[in-house]
């Protein structure tokens, strides 16, 4: 499947990835931002969201067609830039075709075997409760507040308000998508076997299970200490734009040429 996707500028590709309660737009500050400093930024929505969020299959492959889309577009080496969600996803790509990638940036990553701490335990059932009670409005007021920090800017919350109502709605609407087989799962070893360059980061108000998940997932690749980014909850790469294409521009700047 062709996912749709946003493009700017030319260079080297980086692929950005968004977080579950968001979809595309969520990059639209960094893709001019990146292309500015001489990169080709291209970011997708994932089946499920945003404009593909009314496509209907058995089951979906997020990792291949992310990889289709860029043969689409005649990218054959890539970075990968992942939040949650996408942070996932870009793992997935990176273990099923790794000579592909030349590096990888994961931001609030968590496995899913990972037991909830109460503060994301609370965020589910708040979501959950408002869209049991048919109230889409209270369901988008509690994922705002879940996965974006206190010191979000107005600006930052609306459009984070705007994709989470879209994804709910259309979560409501024609459901979940069934994501096909893990493939993280099929070779438990896969991770450790990895050796793409990869940055782990965190948002410094984000909740402790995406600490530990980022402290966990950087110990199995070897990426070293997990870069927090201040003032920033789950959706930092939304809240602070600028301070994470600094860490992307740097990260890739001393990727091999």
């Amino acid at each position: 499947m062709i996912l749709p996707f946003d493009e700017a500028g030319q260079g080297r590709p980086i692929v950005l990835l968004h977080a579950r309660p968001a979809d595309r737009t969520m990059w639209r500050a960094h893709l001019r931002l990146l292309a500015e400093a001489g990169l080709r930024a291209i970011a997708m929505d994932l089946p499920g969201h945003g404009d593909a969020a009314t496509a209907r299959r058995d089951e979906v492959t997020p990792w291949a067609d992310v990889l289709d889309t860029l043969d689409h577009l005649g990218v054959d080496r890539f970075t990968l830039a992942g939040n949650s969600l996408g942070a996932l996803v870009a793992l997935q790509i990176a273990v099923s075709e790794p000579w592909r990638v030349q590096g990888l940036v994961s931001i609030g990553y968590r496995p899913h075997d990972l037991p909830p701490s109460s503060r994301l335990q609370t965020a589910w059932d708040r979501e959950r409760a408002a869209l049991e009670a048919d109230n889409i409005e209270a369901a988008v007021q509690a994922g705002v507040e879940a996965w974006t920090s206190p010191k979000a800017s107005d600006d930052v919350r609306a459009q984070a308000a705007v994709m989470m109502r879209n994804q709910l709605v259309a979560r409501v609407t024609f459901g979940e998508p069934k994501v096909a087989a893990d493939p993280l799962s099929k070779d438990t070893g896969a991770l450790r076997a990895l050796t793409v360059p990869t940055l782990v980061g965190v948002g410094e108000l984000d909740m402790p299970d995406f600490f530990e998940g980022g402290a966990g997932l950087s110990d199995e690749l070897g990426a070293g200490e997990v870069v927090v980014l201040s003032d920033a909850g789950h959706l930092a790469p939304l809240e602070r734009p600028e301070a994470f294409c600094a860490l992307l521009l740097d990260f890739m700047g001393r990727l091999p040429a």
